[in-house]
């Protein structure tokens, strides 16, 4: 029988070969969907300097880090996996992305003494009740998994400890005060025993501005939490 498996799994390879989502190459890496090379070397580090933020924009009180793993390519392979993870239902890529990012923040002295040391709550921004039912998961929460499994096991808050009671419009094209009233009173705290006394870890796919994120940890903070990180895996 082991004989027979292998035969038959032979030929499921050159029938159906695994490869990577982002090069189409072989991909080696069989619980992934993205290749060692995509993985490791295609995009450019957001942050090489560990510095306290990746972009340039003035985090606001409270917030401690603001790191991206990569420089997001408009129009490139970069957005396309992103676009594939959150429309096309390609899950794997947001558990890759997230280890990624594990690994990256593991390379951060400061930040990763900081996640040793103290109390930590992971929270994928959260999506709205009807974009939730309509996507069937969101993607900040596999991003979140996959960077437990590369850096190591932080608690994720529930589904309806940290709610989106309002169904914002897609910021693409807005300008940065069009992003702020679009985002004012987004978020709600249905249990502030999740945050209280903690340093949250907001966990989404892109920074941009800032405007999401912002209002997440202010709201947050609101309900007790000590401080925040944001970590993403693209910066723009």
């Amino acid at each position: 029988m082991s004989i027979f498996s292998s035969i038959v799994a032979g030929f499921s390879q050159i029938a159906f070969p695994n490869v990577c989502v982002c090069c189409g190459h072989e991909n080696t890496q069989k619980k992934h969907q993205l290749c060692s090379f995509c993985l490791h070397e295609r995009f450019e580090d957001a942050n090489p300097d560990n510095e306290r933020a990746s972009s340039d924009t003035l985090l606001p009180n409270g917030i401690l880090f603001q790191q991206a793993l990569w420089q997001f390519d408009k129009g490139g392979v970069l957005q396309h996996l992103l676009h594939q993870l959150k429309y096309h239902r390609l899950t794997t890529i947001g558990s890759d992305l997230g280890g990624k990012l594990g690994e990256r923040v593991a390379r951060n002295t400061d930040l990763n003494n900081l996640l040793m040391a103290q109390e930590v709550q992971l929270l994928p921004v959260p999506l709205h009740y009807l974009k939730y039912r309509y996507r069937g998961f969101n993607q900040a929460f596999k991003i979140a998994k996959g960077f437990c499994e590369g850096y190591r096991d932080i608690p994720i808050c529930n589904r309806g400890d940290v709610i989106r009671h309002k169904n914002t419009r897609t910021q693409t094209g807005f300008s940065l005060d069009q992003r702020l009233q679009n985002m004012a009173g987004a978020f709600e705290v249905k249990n502030c025993s999740a945050v209280k006394n903690k340093i949250v870890v907001i966990i989404d796919d892109v920074f941009t501005t800032g405007a999401t994120t912002f209002e997440l940890s202010k709201t947050v903070q609101e309900a007790g939490a000590q401080s925040v990180i944001i970590l993403t895996v693209a910066q723009a």
